[in-house]
């Protein structure tokens, strides 16, 4: 059966076509407002078979309600087959971290890199062990603007930069990128020291930013190990839904 996932995030719709659990395709857009030509509007490059079902989650109640009438089925915590997951969870939270979870195993360190920047570790017995939620490095950049008089708008393109900067807007992608490389480290290096076999996964649309320059020469320094990268962790996770429930 073929299907179509949406996950609205807080800053784009993340998509992702399936012919049964097979991946097909996967592509962002804006936020735009859904008709009956919406196939049309979301595709890329790609043409969006007519007709078939639309399964959804959210995080933007707002968003929820323009596509609520159709999408098939919008998904849910209780629809999550992870335990102990508290009611304000947010659902991109606990779908990325099954994704990630069924497709490198537990126990599992997901780190999001998204407009926020989320820690959600599962144990062992697929039991959600805690987590915890900063800015996202976009997020950081646009709270120095808007707190500022005059410091630089966020750049469109994230990239790392040396640590000891000579110029104001090096200074602040310096700050803000070591920061959270440190927090990621911290929570690591944590996390390993409870579940020492564990599973370390990022993901994110800034996630490819950290995962290259952790596996670059400079990035070694930050000892973690076994890290991998899945940008699609959201949608394994819905898929792994529709695949235990006959969707």
């Amino acid at each position: 059966m073929e299907w179509l996932a949406l996950a609205i995030g807080n800053s784009r719709l993340h998509w992702a076509y399936f012919d049964g659990q097979e991946l097909q395709q996967t592509w962002h857009s804006d936020y735009f407002t859904p008709t009956a030509d919406w196939r049309e509007v979301a595709r890329s490059d790609w043409l969006i078979p007519a007709n078939i079902p639309l399964y959804l989650a959210s995080v933007v109640p707002t968003q929820t309600t323009q596509w609520q009438p159709f999408a098939q089925r919008i998904l849910t915590l209780a629809d999550v087959p992870l335990k102990g997951l508290y009611p304000t969870l947010g659902i991109d939270r606990a779908l990325a971290a099954l994704g990630a979870g069924e497709t490198y195993g537990y126990p599992l360190l997901l780190i999001d890199a998204g407009t926020a920047l989320t820690f959600t570790g599962i144990n062992a017995d697929r039991q959600l062990f805690g987590g915890a939620i900063l800015p996202g490095l976009r997020l950081q950049w646009q709270a120095l603007y808007q707190g500022t008089a005059a410091l630089p708008s966020s750049p469109a393109d994230f990239k790392p930069v040396n640590r000891w900067a000579m110029n104001t807007e090096e200074a602040i992608a310096s700050g803000i990128f070591y920061s959270t490389l440190a927090s990621i480290r911290d929570f690591y290096l944590d996390w390993q020291h409870q579940f020492p076999e564990t599973v370390l996964v990022i993901t994110g649309g800034d996630g490819k930013i950290l995962y290259l320059f952790l596996h670059s020469k400079e990035g070694q320094q930050y000892a973690l190990k076994s890290l991998n990268y899945s940008p699609d962790a959201i949608s394994w996770g819905m898929s792994a839904i529709c695949k235990q429930t006959n969707l």
